[in-house]
């Protein structure tokens, strides 16, 4: 039988604010280059009010991959949280708009706003990301409806979810019941810093997963070891191991066979949402039965398309260029 959802996420609901500044301004606001930085309510508003021309859209890493996903053409739901506010009625009408079923909707009451990261976006392109979790963060056992896990042919998880108990409780619930009924999950493993703080449990997780995307800092982070002898110790241990390098390309393990797919190199208007919709094109590959390889190169085509230009979410018809590149 069809499944109603052929990809489903579940991820933080975080509406990006992105503005383009040089590095003066950055020491001056007392920003980190080129990382992710969770930062309190307060400086949240600060660095809001202080960003020059900001274009807002809807973000967070799960979510981008879905919007690529939904320019595929692939039918998504996306399990988040957001509040019912100007900034939340936004998000999910613009999820909506990308092709996407926002499955929750926007929190009435209660305190926290809609979540919000504010991207600072240097003349090189490097991007310094300043995030108020908000709402987002609170996601629980509650948002997961059986009739959406149940319904999906995939499921793929955000590692940061994990960084509170309630994110924990509902990934369980999702993984559960998507492969209760037959679905596949994954997850992303979304920053070194993230892997660091719960490597005993991403350790277990990536036994229990059909596939894991990580990039070769996280991977290396995971195992504490070089980067061959971690892929070599997660590929025993999970489905498909997902590791991108970069500008370097990707490797991709699947029991014993190992592929590597070479990139060709772009100069990058912005980095934002490279390894989300990398994820985008390999599970568009993946959800509709292609090689190894084809999906790798899929997910390298649809990378290298959002770095060509600014925000996190393809412009082109990925279709279209994967259909110049030969791959469908």
């Amino acid at each position: 039988m069809t499944k109603k959802y052929q990809v489903v996420g579940m991820g933080n609901a975080v509406v990006d604010v992105i503005a383009q500044e040089n590095d003066n301004f950055l020491e001056l606001m007392g920003i980190e280059k080129g990382i992710m930085q969770l930062v309190e309510r307060e400086r949240g508003e600060m660095l809001y009010g202080s960003m020059t021309n900001r274009v807002q859209a809807p973000g967070g890493s799960v979510a981008n991959t879905l919007a690529g996903l939904g320019n595929l053409g692939l039918k998504t739901g996306f399990i988040g949280r957001v509040h019912d506010d100007a900034l939340g009625q936004f998000y999910a009408k613009e999820m909506e708009n990308d092709g996407t079923t926002f499955v929750n909707p926007p929190v009435a009451g209660g305190e926290l706003p809609t979540s919000r990261s504010m991207i600072f976006v240097s003349p090189d392109g490097e991007r310094s990301m300043n995030t108020y979790l908000g709402i987002s963060s609170e996601i629980s056992a509650d948002d997961v409806s059986a009739d959406v896990a149940e319904d999906a042919d995939i499921l793929f998880l955000e590692g940061y979810l994990y960084d509170k108990d309630k994110g924990k409780h509902a990934f369980d619930q999702a993984a559960k019941l998507t492969k209760a009924a037959g679905g596949k999950v994954g997850i992303s493993l979304s920053d070194p810093f993230c892997v660091d703080r719960h490597r005993d449990d991403f350790r277990k997780f990536v036994k229990e997963m059909d596939y894991v995307i990580g990039n070769e800092h996280e991977w290396a982070s995971l195992y504490e070891t070089d980067l061959s002898t971690a892929l070599e110790t997660a590929a025993s241990e999970c489905g498909l191991v997902v590791c991108t390098l970069g500008g370097e390309g990707v490797v991709l393990v699947q029991g014993d066979e190992t592929v590597t797919v070479k990139v060709d190199r772009v100069q990058p208007v912005d980095t934002t949402g490279a390894g989300d919709q990398f994820a985008a094109g390999f599970l568009y590959g993946f959800a509709t039965g292609q090689t190894l390889e084809t999906a790798g190169r899929m997910g390298c085509v649809a990378a290298a398309e959002v770095i060509s230009h600014i925000g996190p979410r393809p412009e082109a018809d990925l279709k279209e260029l994967f259909a110049e590149k030969g791959l469908i």
